[in-house]
């Protein structure tokens, strides 16, 4: 790993010392699992299960936090199945899918989701027209019930493409009173006011956090590193992990960790838990 200053080297000993109270949140999609073409074959990296498991005998707790639906999340991950065995020794897994408006944890085996949000269809509807006027026709659209994302990267030049799409589908989005989460050659479409910043407040809130460590990998992981920025700027311990890539560095600047990919994702909480143990 890569601490992009004394500060953060600071701030992980910090952490590490605040352990038994910490909640760590992860993104799911270039933070667990590399991205592929084919975003239903993005399974979870195969050493994963392992470090987490490892790693919950050391914190609070552990939440993956992702854009997609918690249902495909939990099968991609394997996670019911980490679930088990956290719950055999005490410990708590959440997942918080499409943005924390659905919610899971190996305590509630049910998946909790709102209504589908009011506008979503006709915007569905009209979005066949945006995507062939942008030369896009071949994008793949997603339905996810509460979210609608365009995906770029099977198109010849994924990049362009994107770059084509998100002004007319921000302008579609706006008409039907929905918002725009671009992410990693991804456009999603979804309902205003639930972010990934909420669902860290919300876990610090429940579970009386003493610490917090975040990563992530692209834009859609921007409210939750505003959010535990505000968990620092109020004197708690925290940690902001960036899984970086050729593709997107937005977040490196924000960071106090760099890694490269799932990889270096699992190698730092493997390091975490070691140091954790010691310092316990």
């Amino acid at each position: 790993m890569e601490f992009t200053s004394s500060e953060g080297e600071r701030r992980y000993d910090a952490l590490v010392r605040a352990a038994s109270r910490c909640v760590v949140g992860l993104d799911f999609d270039g933070t667990l699992s590399p991205i592929v073409d084919d975003p239903e074959s993005a399974h979870i990296h195969p050493d994963a299960s392992e470090v987490l498991v490892d790693l919950a005998a050391q914190v609070a707790a552990i939440a993956v936090i992702t854009g997609r639906p918690a249902r495909q999340v939990l099968d991609l991950g394997g996670l019911e199945e980490v679930g088990n065995e956290l719950a055999s020794n005490e410990a708590d897994l959440y997942v918080f899918g499409q943005y924390g408006n659905e919610r899971w944890s190996s305590t509630n085996r049910r998946i909790l989701s709102p209504r589908p949000p009011r506008g979503l269809a006709s915007f569905e509807r009209e979005l066949t027209g945006v995507l062939r006027r942008a030369s896009a026709a071949d994008a793949w659209v997603e339905d996810k019930g509460l979210a609608v994302a365009v995906h770029t990267r099977r198109l010849d030049d994924p990049d362009a493409a994107f770059q084509r799409l998100l002004p007319p589908m921000r302008e579609l989005a706006a008409r039907h009173d929905l918002v725009v989460e671009p992410g990693r050659n991804v456009i999603e479409v979804r309902s205003p006011g639930r972010h990934k910043g909420h669902a860290v407040e919300t876990l610090v809130a429940e579970l009386d956090a003493g610490a917090f460590l975040f990563a992530g990998d692209d834009l859609g992981d921007m409210e939750a590193f505003e959010a535990v920025a505000a968990l620092r700027e109020q004197g708690m311990p925290t940690l902001l992990v960036c899984s970086a890539s050729t593709e997107e560095s937005a977040l490196v600047a924000l960071s106090d960790v760099v890694v490269k990919g799932p990889e270096g994702v699992l190698d730092l909480l493997r390091q975490l838990t070691v140091d954790a143990a010691a310092a316990g």
